[in-house]
């Protein structure tokens, strides 16, 4: 999450009475994250206080994809996932356009979950996290769209290629070596045959509220897509089982997520086997976004670009046939 797009009191107050949920007591920016503008919003209806998330949607969201997001939304919370509802406006729609000076955005209105993302997880709160994943994954079984990941390896590939080596360096001098080893590995051996379906594939803390060691909201579909089960599974771990700057691997927090995650959905023997490659993948996925946005983030945006690095160290660490038994 992020605020790329600043909106006036007057213009987000129209915005909010569009969706008739109340009037607009307080509008916040929130600042983490890297794709989408987001806001905490506060309402007061009938005497009763109300929140919701505000996202507006930049570069990365095709407006086209909308409907699968919010409609898996809808779907998910419908069979007792621990997911947001979407707030349908006034006409019945899940999502809005708005003018601004880069031109029509759109918007989409969140219900607001209770609990807290975790920064320090506890080998338990993996542990439901893995839980959490699988359920979802079984939940949107017979959910009937379909979106192709968006991010997938030809992404990476014109995402590090529009950086060019030389930025990749100015990053860090081996930024270049690592990038190019890895995507040709990537490229001859990424699987094509495994479980498949609708997976998060953005599954970090932040996108996950928790209170104590229950999940009670995972957040931020707007990488959602079909793609390999497994490969949901290495995103998660990369993102859960690290510290933030990719430095320090807890293996308790790995054996815990995987644990969680086979209890609800048991892995096949082919997913298992695969995890390592998937694991770099998933590596060189965030290693990539992050670089392209390390190197074009504007001057003026409220956020903070992520260090690509923290990603550069995880995929050293997956590539390294020696850890290969994390997944075992």
């Amino acid at each position: 999450m992020a605020v790329y797009t600043r909106l006036g009191a007057e213009e987000m107050a129209g915005i909010i009475a569009a969706f008739d949920v109340g009037t607009l007591t307080s509008a916040k920016g929130i600042a983490e994250g890297v794709s989408n503008s987001n806001w905490l919003i506060e309402t007061e209806q009938a005497g009763t206080a109300r929140r919701f998330i505000l996202t507006m949607f930049e570069s990365r969201t095709e407006i086209a994809d909308l409907p699968f997001f919010l409609d898996l939304l809808d779907h998910l919370a419908a069979h007792g996932a621990p997911v947001a509802r979407t707030m349908h406006d006034c006409e019945g729609a899940s999502h809005r356009l708005h003018r601004t000076p880069e031109g029509d955005k759109a918007l989409a209105l969140i219900e607001f979950l209770p609990g807290v993302s975790v920064s320090e997880p506890t080998p338990e709160q993996a542990r439901a996290v893995g839980g959490a994943l699988a359920q979802i994954h079984l939940a949107a079984a017979d959910f009937p769209a379909s979106r192709e990941n968006s991010l997938a390896l030809p992404a990476w590939q014109q995402l590090l290629k529009d950086c060019g080596r030389e930025a990749l360096e100015s990053i860090h001098p081996e930024l270049g070596r690592i990038v190019e080893r890895e995507l040709a590995l990537l490229a001859a051996e990424w699987p094509a045959d495994l479980p498949r379906g609708v997976i998060h594939a953005d599954l970090f803390p932040d996108n996950v509220l928790m209170l104590g060691d229950k999940v009670t909201g995972l957040i931020d579909f707007y990488f959602a897509c079909t793609d390999l089960f497994a490969y949901d599974v290495a995103v998660t771990h990369a993102a859960w089982c690290f510290s933030s700057d990719g430095a320090r691997f807890d293996p308790a927090l790995s054996r815990a997520l995987l644990e969680g995650y086979a209890a609800v959905r048991p892995l096949s023997e082919a997913e298992c086997a695969t995890l390592p490659l998937l694991a770099r993948g998933a590596a060189m996925r965030f290693l990539a976004t992050r670089a392209y946005d390390w190197l074009n983030t504007p001057a003026d945006a409220l956020v903070t670009p992520k260090d690509p690095m923290a990603f550069a160290r995880r995929l050293d660490f997956y590539a390294n046939p020696e850890n290969a038994g994390v997944f075992a």
